[in-house]
């Protein structure tokens, strides 16, 4: 924990083959207001891998428990959790399970299912994330390398995709596997409704992950929630974009 001790509390949680250091640029600029806490999922970063385990973490649950016991244990109170991505649904099911953990929550470029079905447009077909899966499956670090650039966008700022390649390659190939199939598989839609807390949307404006449809979509189906859309390109808008991001933040967490 970090930054000031009389501040409302601030939980970052990152989303797949990252770890807390892809908030590196936004964390010291919200540690001036607020108390920071950043952790690595199980199995991410400088986390015990030797905690992990593929029937625990094959779905959601295995993060939202931990996020439940990360609060617990420090004692917080009442948090902002902010989560990135696929950690955005995490958020959603702790705020649905156990809303008295946050006092509100933060969705950075959320989505609760990637997969089209009906009139609803997550952005890719079936067949889609098949081929993605079977990719990552048949050769894990090519992978990283063709789809990390993609996912971060920004090609004018090379460095960018190459810091996401290297995070994803930082990973046990075992293990993003299996948290990639928790990724791209997972279908939150019928958990947004539960959603209590005072929710904010915050998406990109490009984002070849999260087209700005899905953004509209979470926001319809919490009720309350706000939406702000990011001048930021790409699923990473904490690194594409960090004032942008952390004055999101800032602004619904003082906003009320």
């Amino acid at each position: 924990m970090s930054g000031r001790d009389s501040g409302p509390v601030v939980m970052l949680a990152h989303g797949f083959g990252c770890d807390q250091n892809l908030w590196r640029l936004v964390a010291p600029v919200l540690e001036e207001r607020f108390q920071v806490v950043c952790f690595d999922h199980v199995g991410a970063g400088q986390s015990d891998v030797s905690a992990w385990s593929a029937k625990r973490y094959s779905t959601l649950d295995g993060y939202v428990q931990d996020v439940i016991e990360i609060c617990q244990e420090l004692d917080l109170g009442p948090v902002t959790f902010v989560g990135h991505s696929v950690s955005s649904m995490v958020g959603v099911l702790v705020a649905a399970r156990e809303p008295k953990l946050f006092d509100r929550l933060v969705l950075l470029t959320p989505s609760p299912s990637y997969i089209d079905d009906g009139d609803y447009r997550g952005g890719f077909s079936e067949q889609d994330i098949g081929e993605l899966l079977e990719s990552l499956d048949s050769n894990y670090l090519g992978w990283s390398a063709t789809m990390a650039p993609v996912i971060m966008g920004n090609p004018e700022r090379p460095e960018l995709g190459e810091e996401l390649t290297n995070s994803f390659c930082r990973m046990d190939p075992e293990i993003a596997r299996v948290f990639a199939r928790v990724t791209f598989l997972s279908d939150n839609r019928a958990d947004l409704a539960e959603v209590s807390v005072p929710t904010l949307i915050a998406e990109s404006a490009r984002d070849t992950l999260a087209p700005r449809e899905v953004g509209a979509f979470v926001h319809e189906q919490i009720p309350g929630s706000e939406l702000v859309t990011l001048d930021a390109t790409g699923h990473c808008p904490q690194l594409s974009a960090p004032e942008e991001t952390a004055e999101a933040i800032i602004a619904f967490v003082q906003g009320a």
